[in-house]
C-alpha cells in the first residue's frame, strides 16, 4: 500500500496544533509539502518549527477559516509557493457555544457556520478554482461522529458537521472525476478543542467505547493520510468513521 505523498502540496486547514498538526505531521513525514493555516502567527510559527527535519517542506499562512477572502489569500499563496494544491484538508473549526441547541444565540450560531460549514465551502471552491480545476486532486474534510446523530451541549456545532457531510457527498459527485472527495468523522479525540468533552472522564468515557481509549489526534491523521495517498484512488465521497467503535457499541455512545 503507497502511502507516499512524494511531489504533492497539501493546504491543511486549522493546522497548528490538535488534528491538524497531526495531519500536516503524517504529510510532511510522507513527502509532501505542506501549508499550514490558522488564525494566530504564532502558533503557527511554533507547529512549523517542530515539522523541521522532515521529508517535506512547510510553510505557514496566517488566516481565518471563516473569511472567504483570507481563503483565497491563502490557496494563491500556496500555489505561489509550491506551484499547485494537491491535497486541500478542511480540518478548521469553531464551537462558541455550549448547551441545549433552542438556547443558542445568532451571534453564535452564525460564527459556527462561517467557519464550519461555509469555510469548507469557501476553501474547496478556492482551491479548485486555483489549481484542482486543471491538475485534479483530493479533498478531505474533517466532520464528527455528532453530525451523525443527536447529542447534548454541542447540537448547534452537530448541525454544521452534518452539512459538512453533506457538502462532501456533493462536491464528490460534482467534481468527480477530477477531484475526490472524502471526509473523516472523529469521535472524541483528546485535543484542546475538544478538552471540555474529557478532561477528568476518560475512563469512564473509555468504557463506552469498543477500544476501550479515547482517540488521539494521529489516529485522525492517519485516516487523512490514506484518503490523500493513491491507496484511496477509488474512494470518493465516503464518510470514514473513526471513533474506536463508539458508534457501533448496543447502548449507543458516551453519556
Amino acid at each position: 500500500m503507497d502511502l507516499r505523498l512524494v511531489g504533492k502540496t497539501a493546504l491543511v486547514t486549522g493546522g497548528s496544533r490538535g488534528i491538524g498538526l497531526a495531519i500536516a505531521r503524517r504529510f510532511v513525514e510522507a513527502g509532501a509539502d505542506v501549508m499550514i493555516s490558522s488564525r494566530k502567527p504564532a502558533g503557527l510559527s511554533e507547529a512549523a518549527a517542530s515539522l523541521e527535519g522532515l521529508d517535506g517542506a512547510v510553510a505557514t499562512f496566517a488566516a481565518n477559516a471563516g473569511d472567504p477572502e483570507q481563503a483565497q489569500a491563502c490557496v494563491a499563496a500556496t500555489v505561489a509557493r509550491f506551484g499547485g494544491i494537491d491535497i486541500l484538508v478542511n480540518n478548521a473549526a469553531a464551537n462558541p457555544y455550549f448547551g441545549p441547541m433552542i438556547g443558542i444565540d445568532r451571534s453564535r450560531a452564525e460564527k459556527t457556520v462561517a467557519v464550519n460549514q461555509l469555510g469548507v465551502l469557501s476553501w474547496s471552491q478556492a482551491a479548485y478554482t486555483d489549481s484542482m480545476a486543471e491538475r485534479g486532486g483530493s479533498i478531505i474534510n474533517i466532520s464528527s461522529v455528532g453530525g451523525l446523530g443527536p447529542e447534548p451541549g454541542i447540537g448547534w456545532y452537530n448541525v454544521t458537521k452534518a452539512a459538512v457531510i453533506h457538502i462532501t457527498r456533493q462536491l464528490a459527485f460534482e467534481l468527480a472525476p477530477a477531484v475526490r472527495v472524502n471526509a473523516v468523522a472523529p469521535g472524541l479525540v483528546r485535543t484542546d478543542f475538544a478538552r471540555a468533552l474529557w478532561e477528568g472522564r476518560e475512563e469512564r468515557i473509555a468504557e463506552h467505547i469498543a477500544l476501550r481509549r479515547i482517540g488521539e489526534p494521529d489516529d485522525i491523521a492517519a485516516a487523512a493520510l490514506f484518503l490523500a495517498s493513491d491507496a484511496a484512488s477509488w474512494i470518493t465521497g465516503q464518510v470514514l468513521v473513526v471513533d474506536g467503535g463508539t458508534t457501533n457499541q448496543p447502548t449507543g455512545g458516551v453519556s
